[in-house]
């Protein structure tokens, strides 16, 4: 794989906020395509929050970016894992060489949510328009509750559980026993590390400028632990041991990512100098949302990833750990050192060491850069795939992501 572009990420009701997820990811598909010599042989593209107008997100931003219509383009959707889930798909097609060549990525526009009619509501209004008589009209009248006559507002909450990621990460740090200083220090830590990633131009070939709009708007330099610990929790406001505030959670964004997936002689068709990895292998996880702990799938995908590979933590040169939360990420952790956990949920002895934190996201994770949900995997793809050149050849990452609905996805890289 090579890495892709992204737009800026950016809060919601702000600079994007009149671009949907379409005009969103068409200037970004144009450059992506724009750029290489040879054919793109199909695309994928995701979207968390669709739109009712259309349901193949994809093949829209193809069409409506002007390009070559007999390319197959297609939506994937998997919550936070969507474009990530998207790699995997274009991987396993281009292992039947059939395709060279393909273009994935994923966008949100959480400032042009659409509000539409409830299921009930919807149903009611199209047997009105089929009654052929006022009795008829008159019947269905009496027919309609008046709880179904209000508008369905999306929600970032499980249907099933009813309850926020937010909620669902209190449960998991007050399980793990994870403090409000130490999820402070892991965010203070994050801005850090992605000022001085725009400092040093690390982002500078990955973001795409959209509307004036260069660079992220999320990394603070002026945050401090202080500053974060002022915050007040917003998932737990009554039990006095919420943890999780604003400034440790990642941010409602706007944002659209991409990445190119290819076999070696896709490769060649792209400019020589993006950066590149081969994705090694890759491991996919599910938990029980009501017992397990809504987000930690991941610490299950993650040791059996390694153990297929008879490989250590210690053996991986970087780590980008997808951040929801701050907590999330210190629960992964404590989870992938616990012994007893790993080999009871993974199935595999823990033979892995200790992790080492100090090699996780040197640039930066979703708290400070933004979280657009389907637009984090191609996003925190590249960022690993273009970090890793800098090792030596032969230097292994692990990306790893968890997702609404108990899932996770992990990816094993090579440069």
């Amino acid at each position: 794989m090579s890495a892709g572009k992204r737009t800026p990420f950016v809060g919601v009701d702000g600079p994007f906020a009149k671009r949907d997820s379409l005009t969103l990811s068409v200037p970004l598909v144009q450059a992506m395509v724009s750029e290489i010599n040879g054919a793109v042989d199909f695309g994928i593209w995701g979207s968390v929050i669709l739109n009712l107008s259309y349901n193949n997100l994809a093949r829209e931003i193809w069409l409506e970016s002007k390009l070559d219509p007999h390319v197959p383009t297609f939506t994937t959707i998997m919550q936070c894992s969507t474009s990530m889930a998207g790699v995997f798909e274009a991987a396993g097609m281009l292992a039947e060489k059939r395709a060279a060549l393909a273009l994935v990525g994923g966008v949100e526009s959480m400032s042009r949510v659409q509000i539409g009619l409830t299921e009930n509501m919807s149903f009611w209004l199209r047997r009105m328009a089929q009654a052929r008589s006022i009795s008829q009209r008159l019947h269905l009248l009496s027919e309609l509750p008046f709880s179904d006559i209000r508008l369905h507002v999306p929600q970032v909450k499980n249907r099933v559980t009813g309850r926020s990621m937010g909620e669902h990460t209190e449960d998991m740090a007050k399980d793990w026993n994870i403090g409000r200083l130490e999820q402070d220090e892991l965010t203070l830590e994050g801005h850090q590390r992605a000022v001085s990633a725009q400092d040093n131009g690390f982002f500078a070939d990955l973001i795409l400028p959209v509307d004036g709009i260069s660079k992220d708007h999320f990394p603070r330099r002026d945050t401090s632990l202080e500053k974060l610990s002022k915050l007040r929790p917003v998932f737990d406001r009554t039990s006095g041991r919420g943890t999780l505030t604003a400034g440790n959670s990642s941010p409602l964004t706007d944002g659209a990512a991409s990445i190119w997936v290819g076999t070696d002689e896709g490769m060649t068709r792209l400019p020589a100098h993006l950066s590149r990895a081969r994705l090694v292998d890759f491991e996919m996880a599910a938990v029980d949302v009501f017992t397990e702990g809504l987000l930690m799938a991941p610490v299950s995908a993650i040791p059996r990833l390694l153990s297929r590979h008879g490989l250590k933590y210690d053996d991986i040169a970087l780590w980008e750990i997808h951040e929801a939360f701050s907590a999330q990420v210190l629960c992964h952790i404590k989870a992938l050192e616990d012994k007893e956990f790993v080999h009871r949920k993974a199935g595999v002895e823990h033979t892995f060491g200790r992790f080492p934190r100090e090699r996780m996201n040197p640039n930066g994770g979703s708290v400070a850069l933004g979280h657009p949900f389907a637009a984090t995997g191609a996003r925190i793809l590249s960022q690993a795939v273009k970090e890793l050149s800098k090792f030596p050849e032969g230097s292994r990452a692990v990306v790893s992501i968890c997702s609404d609905g108990g899932l996770g996805t992990v990816a094993l890289l090579q440069c």
